[in-house]
């Protein structure tokens, strides 16, 4: 059963730094170099130095992640951050707009009991990569501390367990406001008698990984690591813990944003070609040129809510297709050692299908990720690739009927948006000084 805790996190002190918003950034997989330099300049204390130090001259190995623990222990030492002095939950609330409709999504922080993969109530949704996990590990071996949230998702119907924490806000929040615009409040919540329900509350629930795959991951080698040099004391460790965002699936604000492929390595394909690639499998109807036939595909997939339905884009000729797949009979057939869930998504039907054994002997494809038709059309008028893709968002059904039976989705099957901010609140792995 999950151990839902709180915990004495490690915050800023604002009389210290001043606004908030200048000491927040995105998580580390998210930041360009340009965003990287945007936040170095917002404030000398800004968590960048922390989350994602930047390369400097005649850097060597870990030179990087001991100059950002330097920082971490410089900023404890003088007060910049501080430990709060009772343990807390800390409810998190994130308005933002989509498509000019404004959404709130809300959810606590508290520390979570790592559960190895397949032996507990917390399951991942999607693979994961040793590069991402190596780097995590050298900053968590570094600093001894959890910088950012993993997102964690719980069935709650009936957002009673949202409820309780709200309820026991208080005081008003601390702001802070990101780059893209999204209001980010945080309340501590201290009162123990709310974390005993809470805790309780949690306890029968499952969790699944929303966000931060790399980092769960990262933290269940870093907690074998630490007891096996005989670091830990006892379970209760704090290296037996990672920090997470926890908000349950029926909440209103909770949005999955569709991820479309940009595909290059197929120079020179046209629309007349890939209808023909298409055809043995899929019904294909044009629906228009440049931006309205992008806007036309989007809007029928948008509007059916179909996994089966797929939209491309050929940018030799500017023109836009709809296919909608036939049979399931081609996928059974190139992956039969997947679920049925699984060969249903659409991206795992782009994937397998269309990349993997239609257009596979036109090109080696490599495929860019983004979320918006402004960005599909950017890179499309800038002929930065060469088919675009347009894929229907999985849903959070997908999420849980997958994940519950530890199969993983295929890389970049969802986008939760916003992305939970770093440096809100940290999380110490070892016992401070």
């Amino acid at each position: 059963m999950p151990d839902v805790r709180p915990f004495h996190g490690v915050r800023y002190d604002v009389a210290q730094v001043g606004s908030l918003s200048d000491q927040v950034a995105p998580p580390y997989d998210v930041i360009g170099p340009e965003l990287q330099d945007r936040l170095y300049n917002a404030s000398p204390y800004n968590v960048i130095r922390l989350e994602l130090n930047r390369e400097e001259a005649g850097d060597k190995g870990g030179d990087r992640y001991a100059r950002a623990a330097r920082q971490l222990r410089e900023w404890l030492r003088a007060g910049v951050l501080r430990s709060d002095d009772r343990t807390a939950l800390y409810a998190y609330h994130q308005t933002f707009q989509v498509d000019g409709q404004t959404h709130t999504r809300r959810g606590f922080m508290a520390r979570v009991r790592l559960e190895p993969i397949g032996r507990g109530k917390i399951y991942p949704h999607e693979q994961t990569l040793s590069g991402p996990k190596a780097d995590r590990l050298a900053l968590y071996h570094a600093t001894g501390f959890n910088l950012s949230p993993i997102f964690g998702l719980y069935p709650d119907p009936d957002g009673m367990v949202q409820k309780a924490i709200d309820a026991a806000r208080g005081q008003a929040p601390l702001i802070a406001t990101d780059h893209l615009g999204v209001e980010n409040r945080l309340w501590v919540v201290t009162d123990p008698e709310v974390h005993t329900v809470i805790s309780g509350m949690m306890s029968d629930k499952s969790i699944f990984i929303a966000d931060g795959h790399h980092r769960y991951e990262t933290g269940l080698k870093y907690a074998e690591e630490q007891t096996a040099k005989g670091e830990t004391i006892g379970d209760d460790d704090p290296s037996h813990f990672c920090m997470m965002m926890l908000v349950g699936m029926s909440d209103p604000g909770l949005l999955i944003l569709p991820t479309h492929r940009l595909v290059s390595g197929f120079p020179g394909l046209g629309s007349r070609v890939l209808a023909e690639r298409l055809a043995s499998q899929f019904e294909v109807r044009s629906v228009g040129h440049g931006a309205e036939g992008c806007q036309a595909a989007w809007d029928e997939i948008e509007q059916g809510g179909d996994q089966d339905l797929l939209g491309f884009g050929t940018v030799a000729d500017g023109q836009w297709l709809v296919a909608r797949l036939r049979s399931d009979e081609r996928m059974d057939q190139l992956a039969p050692e997947h679920s049925p869930d699984w060969r249903d998504l659409g991206v795992s039907v782009l994937h397998v299908l269309v990349l993997g054994d239609l257009l596979a002997g036109l090109g080696a494809s490599t495929c860019r990720y983004v979320h918006s038709l402004a960005e599909v059309e950017a890179d499309r008028a800038a002929a930065a690739c060469d088919l675009v893709c347009l894929v229907p968002p999985a849903r959070m059904d997908h999420v849980e009927t997958i994940a519950s039976r530890l199969e993983t989705m295929p890389p970049k099957s969802t986008y939760f948006y916003p992305k939970l901010l770093t440096g809100l609140v940290l999380n110490p792995l070892r016992k401070l000084d």
